[in-house]
């Protein structure tokens, strides 16, 4: 898969298994390019060497080689985080369908305030008009607090800026690793830099591959 996979496909792949956000990953290779090492989460990177137009990058978990493999600097002068462009693609849905298909799913009805790595699977019933609010680090963000349901209930889903965009009305979702809130009285799934929101429809229409990753 590696070989198969472009650097912004393989590192989407790398952000997810890890549970690292891509743009805190990104702005970590750029960091390893500079600096020469760098860290994201679990993960330490380093950057081997540079040629004309590439920066070879070692990447590992604790004492564990993950991967070394270069990235080209067109890549890592791109503005904002290339990273998230990947996150659609092929390998990255089939990985999702893998891990959706090893955890089991809460029913709503369970749920309760306090509760983290949630895996839950819903319909989405609505998705209001997103209201622009500022954050406590003082940036500007769109969130909407979406209702879903599945046959024991419903309960709000946070949803933050491109979340927003990435499930529509009558979707069926799979959330992985959420955590369960209350604000102003109701119930909230949230999911956080960790966790993660994917289409099942989507998903399930991917070919399963027979190899292993």
């Amino acid at each position: 898969m590696r070989n198969k996979a472009s650097p912004g496909e393989y590192l989407a792949f790398l952000s997810i298994k890890y549970e690292v956000d891509s743009g805190e990953l990104f702005y970590a290779l750029i960091s390893a390019e500079e600096k020469q090492k760098a860290r994201c989460g679990n993960l330490s990177i380093e950057c081997r060497g540079k040629t004309q137009d590439k920066a070879i990058f070692l990447i590992m978990n604790g004492s564990r080689v993950v991967a070394q493999f270069p990235v080209s600097e067109e890549f890592l002068l791109e503005r904002g985080n290339p990273i998230k462009d990947f996150m659609k693609t092929d390998m990255i849905r089939r990985h999702l369908v893998k891990k959706s298909r090893g955890s089991r799913s809460l029913p709503i009805g369970d749920l309760r305030t306090g509760m983290s790595h949630v895996n839950l699977k819903a319909k989405v019933l609505e998705i209001p008009r997103p209201k622009l609010v500022v954050t406590r680090f003082g940036n500007y963000a769109s969130v909407a607090n979406a209702l879903i349901a599945d046959e024991t209930g419903t309960i709000k889903l946070c949803l933050w800026n491109e979340q927003i965009n990435s499930i529509s009305i009558g979707d069926t979702i799979q959330i992985e690793n959420a955590r369960t809130s209350t604000f102003r009285g109701e119930r909230q799934v949230r999911i956080g830099k960790k966790g993660t929101l994917s289409n099942i429809e989507d998903l399930g229409s991917q070919p399963e591959e027979g190899h292993s990753s």
